[in-house]
């Protein structure tokens, strides 16, 4: 197999028909529009996934699952999460940045 092919059956026309539907009721324009949210390589993305893959991918969009995959967090970038507003806001404000609330 050579390297970025498929391994296995393509998807059925009825499948991508399918797929494509729940993607544009996701909010998406096309697979292309897709992309990047749903994490889709360069060949998923011209529309060509296998019947394994759209089966996966047309069963997450109708268990109501997350379109985006999960964004992995940094150790830093869990840390500003957890850090209380009022800190968060001093410290910006002690770095030059003008902080104003919501």
């Amino acid at each position: 197999m050579a390297f970025g092919q498929p391994s296995g059956p393509s998807a059925t026309a009825r499948q991508l028909q399918e797929l494509l539907e729940l993607l544009r009721e996701a909010g998406h324009a096309d697979f292309r529009d897709a992309r990047g949210p749903m994490g889709f390589t360069q060949r998923q993305a011209a529309g060509k996934f296998t019947r394994d893959e759209a089966a996966a991918l047309i069963e997450r969009l109708q268990d109501g699952s997350p379109a985006e995959p999960a964004v992995r967090l940094s150790a830093a970038e869990r840390a500003v999460q957890q850090l209380p507003t009022d800190v968060l806001a001093a410290e910006l404000q002690r770095r030059g940045w003008i902080v104003a609330e919501p």
